[in-house]
């Protein structure tokens, strides 16, 4: 996969109201939803940038960004704060991809590699040491870390899986695909049915189904971008992202 993924999401659009009622989805565009949650908020900035912000979180960033690295205790804990890195574990790699590559890399962090040196640690103090830098000098032997290691994590009955590498019965992401979502306007993600979406129909107030019409479109990294920068402001976020970018 590269940053030019798209994923299909399908609209249901009142044509009359030009308002987007709810929309069909699958995993991938649901995981990607759920991945924003895990965004920092230093990252949230970066992507959408300062001068699309709501409020002055941004102008702490811009402080930071330009404060002298005189007055900070180390120059990494500067780097750190402007470029922070989170562990979730198992997100979609479709729905990660749709955003820029420092944001994925982020949001990837539970797939970080750790190695150790090829020394019998069972004689050794070798043991003692770990390094997420492919060959780094171990400094109990002297020798290279090129020894990779594998992390496990538990899940949630307490037992311990490989991270990275078990996809389970329903692959990498955070959500099942054997099932389609619907996405409301306003990002609310349920199961979709045929009572459900007939019973959404009645909730939109929908008299005249003439009105309704079938719009497929297409969610990249433009869009991804755009979505979450919507969904931190109106209640309306599937209509401002495509029908207002389809009028324009």
């Amino acid at each position: 996969m590269t940053s030019t993924t798209k994923l299909s999401v399908k609209l249901l659009v009142d044509t009359k109201a030009n308002k987007v009622l709810f929309a069909e989805a699958g995993k991938d565009v649901v995981d990607f939803l759920f991945s924003l949650l895990a965004l920092p908020v230093g990252t949230i900035i970066k992507l959408i940038t300062k001068e699309s912000m709501v409020g002055s979180v941004a102008n702490i960033r811009q402080s930071l960004e330009s404060l002298d690295s005189t007055y900070f205790l180390s120059d990494q804990a500067k780097v750190d704060l402007l470029n922070p890195k989170i562990s979730v574990p198992s997100l979609s790699e479709n729905g990660v991809l749709l955003l820029p590559t420092s944001a994925s890399s982020s949001l990837m962090g539970m797939n970080k590699r750790y190695y150790r040196c090829s020394y019998n640690y069972n004689s050794s103090s070798c043991s003692n040491y770990v390094t997420h830098v492919r060959g780094a000098q171990c400094p109990s032997c002297a020798q290279r870390m090129t020894t990779e290691l594998q992390c496990v994590e538990p899940n949630s009955s307490g037992a311990v899986q490989a991270v990275g590498t078990s996809k389970g019965e329903n692959g990498l992401g955070v959500v099942k695909g054997v099932v389609t979502y619907t996405i409301m306007d306003d990002l609310t993600i349920r199961p979709m049915s045929t009572i459900s979406s007939i019973t959404l129909l009645n909730t939109c107030n929908v008299k005249d189904l003439s009105v309704l019409q079938e719009m497929t479109v297409n969610l990249g990294m433009e869009e991804g971008l755009q979505l979450l920068k919507a969904s931190l402001q109106p209640k309306t976020v599937l209509t401002d992202v495509f029908l207002a970018k389809k009028a324009a």
